[in-house]
């Protein structure tokens, strides 16, 4: 006999639509949605099934960057079910964004879009906060790409500085890896943060292509004078890294092959500056190979400034678009300079920051109170060898200090709860904050899941060497087996970076464009 609940959806569904009868029988007037979401919403976890039937885990993903998208693609849908959280739908291939930011490689070359992954959700947002007792993260939804596109230095991820914030949800996991990576550093240098542009994202690179061209238009109006125009064409990159030193020779590059004819009256204007703290550039690398990359830059007309302490940015009152530098060894007296690129290090995300400074309790420490560990140095949370997040109780020394890697071997890990990336550091091991770690902590973690036995084989860094491009087809290399420079270690570089992308579909257009632009020169539209 039917239920007066059925009764009561038919006598409703005659009155529908013939496509909203389906709707009308499946949610009868008196089934209460709103008592029954949270619950369904935790059921949720355990409901999808492989193909033999089996219930699959839920393995809840934050971060689309080399240790999140490397995490998802490797990991067995088969067996998990995917979701991936992060404010941008898209992965990109950083090591070729300098090439993005000058015209050498268009944008979407260097991009993968996250949803190609073939993951059985993804939800454009950042993570607000994790409760580890109750499994579940709290969700701030994204609703502009502009903001996901671009570096974002503040805890409001709203152009405008505002502090509120978008439409929120929760989402149940059954394991958890955090992958949300880190941010750019500014040392609380005055202006940085409002002023100098970051080469970390693919809205970086489209501002900074943009901002060059301009200065170049600007610099070629009749009415700008000889002075204006040094400013303009003064270009100061703040980082002796190789991101730093890989945008000041494909900006190089990109003077000399391309805009030399186009702007042949203002070349003797252009200077491109280099400034670092450190003693050399490239700490990374042996100081032979250093040395040969600063005297390349010598040769090429590029200033290398080390031991060089900025202390702040601002804009130029007398030439519109001009930036002014102070530095400590200069005084009072300061720079101009058309363009800042920064690029000095990583901070950590606020979610890291806001994870390790709360509290909570899980049901394995017996009502105590924990919280994450984190790292002195960095910040970054503490993982074990096997990338389980560690936790202590709470009050207790919450910082791993240098050299104390065995004491934190024995501390307590955070059951389903998985690290990897530059938001952590393994205890015991000093890596660094590098795409090849983060990709090899990736392929780690997802293979040992795969094969159900995470705790069995710990994670252990191959460094497969470090390379640098210098410009004008130069490059070097480093590594255990050997050290190459000049056009051999360029050969390296493009061949390493080409075999490494991650599609196919990438693995065609990037040779295509760098084809485009040696035969017919680089796009130096601006839009």
């Amino acid at each position: 006999m039917a239920t007066p609940q059925v009764r009561s959806a038919v006598r409703v569904a005659n009155r529908l639509p013939t496509e909203r009868l389906a709707g009308a029988l499946l949610n009868p007037p008196s089934f209460d949605h709103e008592r029954h979401a949270l619950r369904g919403l935790r059921r949720a976890s355990t409901i999808s099934e492989n193909g033999k039937g089996r219930k699959k885990e839920r393995v809840v993903i934050l971060g689309s960057g080399w240790a999140g998208y490397g995490f998802a693609r490797s990991l067995d849908p088969n067996k998990f079910e995917r979701i991936l959280i992060s404010p941008r739908s898209y992965f990109v291939f950083t090591p070729l964004l300098a090439g993005t930011a000058v015209g050498t490689l268009e944008f979407r070359a260097v991009l993968e879009p996250v949803r190609r992954l073939g993951l059985d959700r993804f939800y454009q947002g950042w993570a607000d906060d994790i409760d580890f007792a109750r499994k579940t993260i709290r969700v701030e939804a994204n609703t502009s790409d502009d903001l996901a596109s671009r570096t974002r230095l503040a805890m409001s991820h709203r152009p405008d500085g505002a502090s509120g914030k978008g439409p929120m949800f929760d989402v149940a996991y059954d394991k958890l890896v955090i992958a949300v990576g880190a941010y750019s550093q500014t040392f609380g240098i005055e202006g940085v943060r409002e002023h100098a542009n970051f080469l970390r994202d693919i809205g970086d690179a489209r501002k900074i292509r943009n901002k060059v061209l301009q200065s170049f238009e600007k610099a070629a109006l009749p009415v700008t004078t000889d002075a204006e125009r040094r400013k303009l064409l003064h270009f100061a990159i703040v980082g002796g890294g190789p991101t730093g030193i890989e945008y000041a020779a494909e900006l190089h590059d990109l003077v000399r092959d391309d805009l030399t004819k186009t702007y042949p009256n203002l070349m003797k204007f252009v200077s491109i500056t280099v400034y670092d703290v450190a003693p050399k550039v490239l700490p990374m690398f042996d100081k032979k190979l250093a040395d040969y990359a600063m005297e390349r830059f010598q040769r090429e007309g590029i200033e290398v400034k080390t031991e060089h302490h900025l202390t702040r940015v601002r804009p130029d009152e007398d030439c519109e678009g001009c930036l002014k530098l102070k530095l400590k060894e200069y005084g009072d007296e300061e720079v101009g300079a058309g363009i800042v690129v920064w690029s000095t290090g990583l901070m950590q995300n606020p979610l890291v920051q806001k994870l390790e400074d709360k509290t909570f309790q899980m049901p394995s420490s017996s009502g105590s109170e924990m919280q994450l560990r984190r790292d002195a140095k960095t910040g970054g949370i503490v993982t074990d060898a096997n990338l389980r997040v560690h936790m202590i109780p709470a009050g207790s020394r919450g910082s791993l200090k240098p050299g104390q890697g065995e004491k934190a071997e024995a501390a307590a890990t955070l059951p389903d709860v998985y690290g990897i990336g530059d938001c952590t550091v393994i205890a015991g091991q000093a890596l660094p904050a590098t795409a090849q770690v983060a990709s090899q902590q990736a392929t780690h973690l997802a293979k040992r899941l795969n094969e159900g036995d995470v705790d069995a084989k710990p994670f252990r860094f191959r460094n497969w060497g470090t390379m640098t491009y210098l410009g004008s087809w130069t490059a070097i290399h480093q590594s255990s087996a050997d050290e190459l420079t000049g056009w051999m270690a360029w050969v390296l570089w493009r061949t390493a970076y080409l075999t490494r992308s991650m599609s196919i579909r990438n693995k065609l257009t990037v040779p295509y464009y760098w084809a485009i632009s040696w035969i017919f020169g680089r796009d130096i539209s601006r839009f």
